[in-house]
């Protein structure tokens, strides 16, 4: 068995190795082994490592180590993708700093008051923390100097790459001094990173632990299967299930996403929180705070927001959305397994998405198993369980037995045996919980096994049958999206009075819904382009809340309404007799300009000569439309369409299919 050495092998002076020791660290993980002497040697560094290998600390001790605490100017630069980290990576450098007495170590980043920042920079910390903005920000305005700077460290630098940092990143190197030391770490090594690596360091040591993610060897990695509108369902069973379930992060693509799963989750009776970019700093920082010390047991998530969360209580990520690609898997599952605990990953995947698998695959160098979605007997069964150990420690306790006399006299009063009372107490006190499947749990309800689905077949063209049509001089079918999904019972066709001639096309329809509207893929089925209008077919399970963000939209740079029509207004509508628009013409007089016919900007409305006659009104055919109600037909449109209400609004209506 190789030696493995101590702290104070490494080179380390013996107050920061008497430090590291009281602060419960014993042995130095396999980064830190190499990065350490190599650092402390003046050397640079290229290490790729995961999040969670220790490598915070495998930077962190060699630059407190070389730190002169009687000089106050900034020695040291620390770059974090995210303010979290940053805080993070501060607050570990402070500890370290404990016993070297002098030693100022200054966070900075948005959010934070710039005075503060700038009172403290006038100071003269010696080691400086922040994100690439704000750091960019400082050397512009000129109160943060690096003439003095012995030391740069790029943590994550791969996340901040994904982030659009580059350009920073590559500006602040090139305003240090040539001859400070630079340490870079990454748990990919993507080919610009590596050109960074190559323009700014010096004959690096570089450093691989494990292949591309040592982290995940403590991670059981999982997918499920699962159609999108059953994921909120399936996301709250399998919390319920899952064995040795302590606190859990949720990955969710947008933020307006990340409000409506903590919604519904705790609906399910859980304890959980949103985290995303658009609260408070202090407000996030109080989220993480409850995760740590649990009061709260699950929070959903943003990719930025969940950057730098070190909480040992996390056993499980699950990634509700697919990430983008296996380099943001690697990064999402580091917020467990880590230090050596285990941990679980599981990801929500849509039939069509199954490609990423093979990605993540090779870049962890382990195999993703398949998990299966628990039914109604298994989330009962689960419950059972934990209800049952909870009576069995109460009656160990003892404290069940103040209750004998209470229970003397129930027993009294209902005249009913002590089975029956007991049922009837387990009743009360899972009331909100039931820990029984409701009748007929044996045909769950909850979705159709995605693996057991047909795949959509996309039907073949005949050549002979095209030149056949274009012979008789017919129009082309109208082409759908490729892959589409066939409108079902659960699906709603939603009508857009924009179509081809307003260039509009299937790609912008779908990237408008996916981008802004948090759809996934497989929410979107049938696509049909007309010239004057478009319909799409959606799910019919839509929240109110999803309605109003797909209400904010924008196709083509044009906001797109949504306008959910009910049963009662479309029969209304059908049984409104419709009122003949009359065929008249009038002959201009003599000099006079015709009056301008067809359609005009705002999706067809009509055009009228100056005093011509206007046809009559039209009955209004949906609520809500005092604007425009009473306007005469548009032409292009299908009947009872809606009119936008300024020009290049798109305006929807919503009917069964």
């Amino acid at each position: 068995m190789p030696h493995s050495p101590s702290f104070s092998e490494l080179g380390l002076s013996e107050p920061l190795v008497l430090t590291v020791e009281r602060l419960g660290f014993t042995q130095p993980t396999p980064v830190q082994t190499a990065c350490i002497p190599a650092m402390l040697g003046g050397r640079d560094v290229l290490g790729e490592a995961q999040t969670g290998t220790g490598k915070t600390g495998a930077f962190g001790l060699p630059l407190i180590d070389r730190i002169d605490a009687g000089t106050r100017a900034v020695q040291a630069l620390v770059i974090a993708p995210t303010r979290e980290l940053a805080n993070q990576v501060a607050e570990a450098l402070g500890g370290f700093a404990q016993a070297m007495a002098g030693i100022d170590i200054l966070p900075v980043y948005g959010g934070q008051p710039m005075g503060i920042q700038l009172r403290r920079l006038r100071a003269g910390p010696q080691i400086v923390v922040g994100t690439p903005g704000r750091i960019v920000d400082h050397m512009k305005r000129g109160t943060l100097a690096l003439d003095t700077l012995r030391l740069v460290v790029l943590d994550e630098a791969d996340e901040m790459l994904r982030m659009g940092f580059i350009d920073d990143i590559e500006w602040i190197l090139e305003q240090t001094p040539t001859h400070r030391q630079t340490a870079l770490f990454s748990a990919t090594m993507p080919a610009p990173i590596r050109r960074i690596a190559h323009r700014h360091l010096r004959n690096p040591e570089e450093i691989r632990i494990g292949a591309g993610n040592e982290a995940g060897a403590d991670i059981d990695q999982s997918y499920c299967l699962v159609d999108a509108r059953h994921k909120v369902e399936a996301l709250a069973r399998i919390l319920e299930v899952e064995p040795e379930r302590d606190a859990a992060i949720v990955f969710a693509r947008t933020k307006a996403a990340t409000l409506e799963i903590a919604e519904a989750l705790a609906k399910h009776g859980h304890k959980v929180s949103a985290l995303n970019g658009d609260m408070e700093q202090k407000e996030r920082e109080r989220v993480v705070a409850e995760l740590r010390d649990g009061r709260l047991d699950v929070i959903v998530a943003t990719d930025v927001a969940a950057r730098g969360i070190d909480v040992p209580r996390i056993s499980h990520v699950f990634n509700f959305d697919a990430p983008g690609d296996a380099e943001a898997y690697v990064h999402r599952i580091g917020r467990t397994g880590r230090a050596g605990r285990k941990g679980r990953a599981i990801l929500f995947l849509e039939p069509r998405k199954r490609r990423i698998l093979h990605d993540i695959e090779k870049l962890t160098g382990k195999p993703v198993r398949t998990h299966p979605v628990p039914d109604l007997k298994d989330v009962a069964a689960s419950r059972q369980g934990r209800f049952a150990k909870r009576v069995e420690a109460l009656l160990n306790s003892g404290k069940s037995e103040q209750h004998n006399e209470l229970v003397d006299a129930l027993l009294a009063r209902c005249n009913t045996s002590e089975r029956d009372l007991a049922s009837a107490l387990v009743a009360l006190a899972t009331e909100m919980t039931p820990l029984l499947p409701p009748n007929g749990a044996h045909a769950d309800p909850l979705f159709i096994r995605a693996q057991e689905r047909e795949p959509t077949r996309r039907p073949t063209r005949d050549p002979q049958e095209r030149r056949g049509r274009e012979a008789r001089g017919e129009p082309a079918p109208r082409r759908e999206r490729p892959g589409a999904r066939e409108a079902t019972a659960d699906m709603v066709r939603y009508y857009m009075p924009v179509g081809r001639q307003d260039g509009i096309g299937a790609r912008e329809i779908v990237g408008a819904l996916t981008h802004e509207g948090g759809l996934s893929g497989g929410d979107i089925g049938r696509i049909g382009l007309m010239d004057h209008y478009s319909h799409v077919d959606l799910p019919a399970a839509l929240s109110e809340s999803a309605i109003r963000r797909l209400a904010r939209i924008h196709v083509a740079q044009r906001k797109l309404e949504l306008t959910l029509e009910t049963p009662e207004l479309v029969q209304a509508r059908a049984e409104t007799p419709e009122v003949p628009r009359p065929n008249v013409r009038t002959a201009p007089a003599r000099g006079e300009k015709p009056a301008r016919t067809g359609r005009s900007p705002s999706f067809g409305k009509p055009s009228h000569a100056k005093g011509g006659e206007k046809p009559p009104r039209k009955p209004r055919a949906f609520a809500g439309a005092d604007k425009n109600a009473g306007r005469g037909p548009s032409r292009g449109k299908p009947p009872g369409a809606r009119t936008a209400r300024n020009a290049g609004t798109l305006a929807i209506r919503r009917k069964p299919v």
